[in-house]
């Protein structure tokens, strides 16, 4: 059975390496890519489109692109925790509103309103599934070191996202498995910053991680949707 994946996100480390992971799965028919920046490529199977997670009408403008065929994975691989402007907040003295402000709108906002327009084109007559990349430190229960105020919160309201959007698609696609997923530690420039606090063995390349994922993605059923999943198959209490 030939397969349509859509990648959200297709210009970072993690993304992008589920374009070249699903690249070599012959399964896969066709690879719709959207990023900020359209990336050409050489291969037929890719389709690329630009996206703005930050904005309602090109969410909504980018799957209007797909209208007309089904998704049997789509991938949200979009997120921030620093820029050039700010880093994660150590104290409550660093909590501000423009950090909050961006935080939420690419960590949360964006993704959910990718749920509402890309839900609908998920495959109905056979197993499909969107996944979410969220994080451990959304969990609040796993919590035990405090700080990345914005980070950490805007993670478990996707969580939250991920879990009604599981409930609700039980009803109107039964096939349909909604996960979040958490990649672990993966060397780009989302972690620079913190590199020398990880050990080496800890530290995944995007390759490793997104094997590891895809992993998951494939096993995951009914009973997975709705939870944080880790990279190596923890279920992650929220």
């Amino acid at each position: 059975m030939s397969k349509n994946i859509a990648i959200i996100g297709s210009s970072g480390a993690i993304g992008n390496a589920f374009v070249e992971h699903y690249l070599k799965d012959n399964a896969v028919e066709k690879i719709f890519s959207f990023s900020r920046s359209v990336n050409s490529h050489t291969s037929k199977k890719i389709y690329s489109f630009d996206i703005d997670i930050e904005s309602q009408e090109s969410i909504e403008k980018a799957a209007s692109y797909l209208e007309g065929c089904y998704l049997d994975r789509v991938i949200i691989a979009s997120g921030v925790l620093h820029t050039e402007s700010f880093q994660p907040e150590k104290s409550i003295k660093d909590l501000n509103y423009e950090t909050l402000s961006k935080v939420y709108s690419v960590n949360t906002i964006g993704p959910a309103l990718v749920g509402k327009y890309f839900l609908p084109l998920l495959n109905k007559k056979n197993k499909s599934v969107m996944a979410f990349l969220s994080a451990r430190v959304g969990s609040i229960s796993d919590n035990k070191v405090g700080g990345w105020y914005s980070y950490r919160s805007s993670k478990s309201a996707l969580n939250q996202i991920v879990k009604n959007f599981s409930i609700e698609m039980k009803r109107s696609n039964p096939n349909a498995v909604i996960l979040a997923l958490q990649p672990g530690t993966v060397e780009s420039k989302f972690s620079e910053p913190f590199k020398k606090n990880i050990s080496k063995d800890k530290l995944f390349s995007p390759d490793f991680s997104v094997d590891m994922m895809s992993k998951v993605i494939e096993s995951a059923n009914s009973s997975s949707s709705g939870n944080l999943i880790a990279w190596d198959g923890e279920v992650i209490s929220p």
